[in-house]
């Protein structure tokens, strides 16, 4: 059984350059959970980590038994604040929604069956909390960032400049996509997709 890579299928999506550049992102689907507050210290959002990953490998091993193996896909989130002006400096006011992107044959029907067979199996602290949504960005800037979460800043300010000098302002939530793991990889080598979408001035 040949196993699909979602993230070598959709490359432009998921490795872009160091350098800030413009995509165009498709509708997709996620396993979705909300929270607000600092990830580095709030409870609910490492809860949503522990529910979103048992949930989406259930779903993969089901799509597997009907004949389709992919990758599971990695973590991402969506960032937001009410006072965008201080969303960098104010991380506990901080809205977010952490998610895992579904392949597209991964129907509201597999989900359904999946979260039921998860709470039979496992007590998910979350479980009761994940929508299975569409995300319909459109137009987009997004940079690689290379390097510890802390050390984004820099690199998001880069953005919202290329945004900017490009005829472009931001609109929808900051998107931030988690291609290594932070228990495994040292902080010099952590890579990160940034993610701005955008809209005409």
């Amino acid at each position: 059984m040949a196993k699909i890579d979602l993230k070598k299928e959709m490359r432009e999506l998921y490795n872009p350059p160091g350098k800030p550049v413009l995509a165009d992102v498709p509708t997709m689907n996620y396993l979705m959970i909300d929270g607000i507050g600092d990830p580095v210290k709030s409870k609910d959002y490492m809860e949503a980590i522990q529910t979103l990953y048992p949930l989406a490998y259930a779903i993969k091993f089901m799509v597997k038994k009907q004949g389709t193996d992919y990758g599971v896909m990695p973590l991402e989130g969506l960032w937001w604040a009410d006072d965008l002006e201080h969303f960098l400096d104010d991380r506990d006011a901080w809205k977010w929604t952490s998610m895992i992107m579904q392949p597209s044959f991964v129907m509201n029907d597999i989900v359904e069956a999946a979260l039921e067979q998860v709470k039979q199996k496992k007590a998910l602290p979350a479980i009761d909390k994940v929508r299975f949504a569409a995300l319909d960005e459109g137009k987009a800037a997004q940079v690689m960032h290379l390097g510890p979460f802390a050390d984004e800043r820099p690199t998001i300010e880069k953005l919202h400049a290329f945004i900017v000098e490009n005829g472009y302002e931001r609109s929808g939530k900051h998107h931030e996509i988690y291609l290594t793991d932070p228990l495994k990889t040292a902080p010099g080598r952590m890579k990160t997709v940034i993610r701005q979408p955008v809209k005409l001035k």
